[in-house]
Order: C-alpha cells, then sequence, then structure tokens
C-alpha cells in the first residue's frame, strides 16, 4: 500500500496550523495510508498540539526559520528517511479541506503516471475573497483562487487561472497546468529523487514555479485536478497581500526565477527592469533588485 506524507509548515501561526489539522482529522484514504508532519519552523513560541490533534502527527521542530522552501525541504527529507513515502501531499497551514481531496488527487495520480505534480482545485476561503463585496453569500466560499496556472514567457508573469472567479464549472475539463501551486500538491517522490528539492535560494514564493519547470524538464507533465477541492485564507504567514514582505520576494523571486529559466531575450528584459526599480521602484522593490544583482538570496530582513 502507498504511503502520503502530509507536510504543513507552521511559522508563528498556531491558530491556523491547528484549524488545518483539524480539518485533515477525518480525511477519507483509499488505497493508501498517510501521515501528517508538521515543521515548526522556527516559530518564537514552540508548537504545541491537544491529544485530540496530535493523532497520526508527528511534530519536527527547527530553531530558525527555514523559509517555505527550507521548512518543506527539511519534511519531506524527514518522510522520506522515517516513512519511506511514496508521495509528498505539500499543504499550506493556512488552508482547510474537503474530506475526499486527498482521494481525488491519489485517483488522478494513478490514472496519469505521466503527471509528476498534482494540484487540486483551490477557493478562497468564504469571507477571505479579495472582493468579497462584489459576490453574494451564497457564491462566498465558491470563489476560484486556483483553478490551474499560466506562465506568460516574455514578460516572466505567473498567474492563477480564474482567480476571483465563481466556479461554474468553467476548469473542470482541464487536466494540465504550467505550474502547480505550493499551497497544495501531490508530489511523486521519484520526481524528487530526480529533480532535488526546492531551491532554497527562492525562500518564499515562485519556488512552485521554480520547481515545477524543473520537473517539466525532467519530463513531466503537471496536472491539475478539478475534483479535489481546498480552501485557501490567502497570505496567511506573509503579512498578507500587497505587504512590504511578499513585495520584496515576489519582485526578488521573479528576477531569480527568469535567470534560471527564461530566454536570453527575456532576461535582457528583465535587466532593463531591474535598472528601472532600482530607480522607481518601492523600497521593497529596490531592496528585491540590489540583492538581485549582489547575488543575495534566502532569508531577507524586509521592513
Amino acid at each position: 500500500m502507498d504511503h502520503i506524507s502530509i507536510i504543513l509548515v507552521n511559522y508563528n501561526t498556531e491558530r491556523d496550523t491547528k484549524e488545518c489539522l483539524k480539518s485533515l482529522k477525518d480525511l477519507k484514504t483509499k488505497g493508501f495510508k498517510y501521515k501528517i508532519i508538521v515543521v515548526d519552523n522556527g516559530s518564537k513560541k514552540s508548537l504545541s498540539l491537544s491529544k485530540d490533534l496530535s493523532k497520526n502527527v508527528e511534530l519536527v521542530r527547527s530553531e530558525s526559520n527555514l523559509g517555505f522552501t527550507g521548512g518543506n525541504n527539511l519534511g519531506i527529507k524527514f518522510a522520506f528517511d522515517t516513512y519511506n513515502s511514496d508521495y509528498i501531499l505539500l499543504l499550506n497551514n493556512d488552508t482547510y479541506v474537503d474530506q475526499d481531496f486527498l482521494v481525488q488527487l491519489y485517483l488522478a495520480a494513478q490514472a496519469k503516471p505521466e503527471q509528476g505534480l498534482i494540484s487540486p482545485k483551490i477557493y478562497f476561503a468564504k469571507n477571505r475573497e479579495f472582493h468579497r463585496s462584489d459576490y453574494s453569500t451564497a457564491e462566498r466560499g465558491n470563489v476560484l483562487w486556483y483553478g490551474g496556472g499560466s506562465v506568460d514567457w516574455p514578460n516572466v508573469l505567473c498567474f492563477h487561472r480564474g482567480v476571483d472567479e465563481v466556479d461554474r464549472g468553467q476548469f473542470n475539463a482541464q487536466t494540465t497546468s504550467d505550474f502547480a501551486t505550493g499551497c497544495c500538491i501531490l508530489v511523486r517522490r521519484e520526481v524528487l529523487e530526480k529533480i532535488g528539492l526546492f531551491d532554497q535560494r527562492f525562500f518564499l514564493y515562485l519556488e512552485d514555479v521554480d520547481l515545477s519547470v524543473r520537473t517539466q524538464t525532467a519530463g513531466y507533465e503537471i496536472g491539475f485536478c478539478s475534483s479535489a477541492m481546498i480552501w485557501h485564507k490567502n497570505a496567511g504567514s506573509s503579512g498578507g497581500s500587497g505587504s512590504p514582505l511578499q513585495q520584496y520576494y515576489q519582485t526578488r523571486n521573479r528576477l531569480l526565477f527568469a535567470l534560471k529559466h527564461a530566454t536570453p531575450r527575456v532576461k535582457l528584459v528583465i535587466a532593463k527592469y531591474i535598472f528601472k526599480l532600482l530607480l522607481s521602484g518601492t523600497k521593497p522593490e529596490k531592496l528585491a533588485a540590489l540583492d538581485m544583482i549582489q547575488n543575495k538570496f534566502g532569508k531577507r530582513i524586509v521592513i
């Protein structure tokens, strides 16, 4: 029987982590067994779980904040070493899930062995929509956050398909994506054995797109499973959408991603963009551009 390790990374977000674990308590299974691994990623206060929430949960502590990349890498290594897992399920701790979502992802993986990474359909958590006043009460909780992903290579921009749209089944026929979202990915062990783990230079943001491109380079597709569903509170541990921290990492990592994967022509465009950021960007954007030039990656202090 296959084994799946579900990995959550907690960083000073105890409430979110416990709510996520609560939603995972009655998870359905079919043809696999699973273990939940919570990486307490340098939180100021060590995470402690009640007996009720700690069932089938392994708590791994890092004394320093390793970021999304390092925290998940720590969890993945622990899962392979301890449980010899066949699959890794990376799941943001600021989510809650449909009880059948993992069964659906697993069945999709069994049906399509050519897909190395598979993400589910993801909604905004109810009343956490960007523009919630635009939706009726009945529509809230049914607004898409991710219906697959697309990469605009000429501009090195990544976006979620269907974001802010009420789900009316418009993406249900879709089975592939340009990238899987780190919010929730089912990963085949063999993929990570071939391409390695997350690039820890990213620390936070775009590491999932980088992983997806590397997976495709290794000969796999990126899957999208519309029958698997979860809900996301969005930017729960990064200061919120548009915060200086988010501006910094998204800007710097977009530049790093381009350096790794873009064509020479696009890299020239990005070089001009760096100069523009240094002249007229926001403070976080200027710092991101400067750090890119100085080859400073990983964790950075952003004020």
